[in-house]
């Protein structure tokens, strides 16, 4: 891969509710940091208030404050390309799955190696969700498995195996037991950590299922789907107490949505949904209407691999190409989204 840009341009877009193009034009200039990662970055995820962790191509795990750019920490060990990262709210212990089929745990505080590593798939670790209280965690594979563990122990405590279940994505039901799952045979699964058994099984979609989210509430979940040349590529909501069928779909992406996030609730702010492409954009959604209200083109930054909730206003968004974009949204009249930093 060439060397990061050091400038990255964009624009704003506006759509309005019946989904007509509004005005655009050139947002400020952001400020630029160093790297995170020498490589692409292929995952990040909202740590603690004013922190992040991120994994990469560069097979290793950074931890970084999102509103100065400087990383804190770095973690290496894998022996491959890092996949995915993920943290419980307020713990100081990270978690990152790689290419190298294995999943380790990371202490903020303690020493530079893992605190404790979780072997045990056959292929590359594609999902990952840690409960809560951060005592289980939950790792899903291309190998077609599903597998809980003990954080303390390092044990693998349940195994689940479905043919053709090549998992995307994992993530964890607020304060439920349950854990939601997307896959490559296009459905969205959700799981009872309990006894590691699969709950209900979404209406399969016409394309992959490629990441999901839940809602702070524990009440909707989201899926992302991929697709090409316009067709496929949305975001679709589901009720998790109304399972009988889709509740909206989000559609507006010309390539493969990558990734699909609930923001926190705000007082300037409709319920909003954000998604991330491989064409390089970044969508705001009304929630409850499916509008489009914003869409930023992060120029030159190649596939956008994963975006993070930090606050109200803020997300993170890992790229092929440029690093870390820390994006703000701007609620009021006409929802405006932009880019103010990247690292």
């Amino acid at each position: 891969m060439g060397k990061l840009q050091s400038k990255i341009s964009f624009h704003t877009t506006k759509y309005r509710a019946e989904g007509s193009v509004g005005q655009t034009g050139p947002a400020g200039a952001s400020r630029q940091h160093s790297p995170a990662h020498t490589d692409a970055v292929t995952s990040v995820a909202a740590l603690k208030p004013d922190l992040c962790v991120s994994g990469g191509r560069d097979k290793s795990v950074a931890v970084s404050s999102w509103r100065s750019g400087a990383a804190l920490h770095r973690f290496t060990g894998h022996e491959r390309e890092v996949t995915k990262v993920t943290s419980a709210l307020d713990s100081s212990r990270v978690f990152s799955a790689s290419r190298d089929k294995t999943v380790m745990m990371w202490e903020l505080h303690g020493t530079a190696g893992p605190s404790q590593h979780f072997p045990g798939h056959d292929l590359v670790v594609t999902g990952l969700a840690v409960s809560p209280d951060a005592s289980q965690l939950c790792t899903g594979s291309r190998d077609n498995t599903v597998c809980k563990w003990d954080t303390e122990t390092g044990e693998c405590v349940g195994r689940a195996a479905i043919s053709r279940n090549l998992v995307t994505h994992l993530c964890w039901v607020p304060g439920e037991p349950y854990v939601i799952q997307t896959s490559e045979d296009k459905t969205t699964r959700v799981w009872d950590s309990r006894e590691l058994q699969v709950a209900h099984t979404f209406p399969a979609k016409q394309h992959i299922q490629t990441c999901c989210d839940v809602s702070q509430d524990g009440r909707y979940c989201l899926s992302s789907s991929s697709g090409s040349a316009g067709h496929g590529a949305e975001a679709t909501l589901w009720d998790l107490r109304q399972t009988r069928g889709r509740v909206c779909e989000y559609k507006g992406h010309f390539q493969t949505t990558t990734s699909c996030v609930f923001l926190p609730r705000s007082p300037t702010l409709t319920p909003s949904i954000a998604t991330s492409s491989s064409d390089s954009t970044v969508k705001v959604w009304d929630q409850g209407t499916a509008a489009c209200l914003a869409t930023l083109c992060l120029e030159g930054s190649g596939p956008l691999a994963s975006l993070a909730a930090c606050d109200s206003s803020t997300l993170l968004c890992a790229s092929s190409n440029s690093g870390i974009h820390v994006l703000r949204v701007r609620g009021g009249a006409e929802l405006a989204l932009e880019e103010v930093a990247a690292f």
